[in-house]
């Protein structure tokens, strides 16, 4: 079965199963990366509180772990989360946002990559900066989203120039792989049903928003109306079998 036709089914299970995905998000965006989340078809939760983090990641089915915002408090608590994901088996992944901006971001991120996530989700920026370990599938965003693990890649060409207006988009992006991540598990195929679903969403989004205001209401209602048999009708990918 091709990439294509099993992100299809994927996104199926998504549905079906509903997902638990905890997310460590930065404070801009969490009602939209939830509300994205939600309409996909997961169940979100977002608190980065260190006293309660580790109840919630333990109920979850996956973690996201976002470094915008990035502060004393939430380096505590994604300690904490990485901690209890680790212990439990709960697959998670790491956006190190905006490290291209700070080396003591930079630093905590390769620190992170050291403790192992499944997926490591950055734009170029922020991937150019970082050792991705082997075994890490490396997802690096932009004009065509790339997917890559031990010498195997995929290229997602879908996608929409809106969605560079709209904060948050990167950080959907993110939980949409986390999604994915709890209910297959490998991480590699997980990774690519996931671009390819936000990438399909998001092209389908901009087909009827008249700017950056109404995308982003858009892309929540595509990723809401998204079905299987959308992906390899309108999937726009590449691979590579290293």
């Amino acid at each position: 079965m091709s990439a294509i036709r099993y992100a299809a089914g994927l996104l199926d299970e998504v549905r079906r199963r509903r997902p638990r995905v905890h997310c460590l998000m930065n404070g801009v965006v969490p009602k939209f990366v939830a509300d994205g989340l939600s309409a996909l078809g997961a169940i979100p939760s977002m608190t980065s509180s260190p006293e309660e983090v580790g109840n919630f990641v333990a109920k979850a089915d996956s973690l996201l772990v976002n470094l915008g915002t990035l502060d004393a408090q939430r380096r505590e608590a994604i300690g904490i989360a990485v901690n209890v994901a680790t212990e439990r088996g709960r697959p998670w992944a790491l956006d190190p946002a905006h490290c291209d901006y700070s080396p003591p971001r930079a630093a905590f991120a390769q620190e992170l990559l050291a403790r192992g996530p499944a997926v490591l989700r950055a734009n170029a920026a922020e991937f150019d900066l970082l050792s991705v370990p082997a075994g890490v599938v490396a997802v690096r965003t932009g004009k065509a989203d790339c997917i890559a693990q031990n010498g195997a890649s995929f290229s997602v060409i879908n996608g929409h120039p809106l969605t560079a207006l709209v904060t948050g988009t990167g950080c959907l992006s993110g939980a949409v792989i986390a999604a994915f991540l709890a209910i297959e598990a490998d991480p590699y195929l997980a990774a690519c049903a996931a671009m390819l679903a936000f990438g399909v969403a998001a092209e389908m989004a901009g087909k009827v928003a008249a700017g950056p205001g109404s995308f982003e209401p858009a892309l929540l209602d595509a990723l809401a109306n998204l079905e299987g048999a959308h992906i390899p009708t309108f999937a726009k990918a590449d691979h590579e079998q290293g």
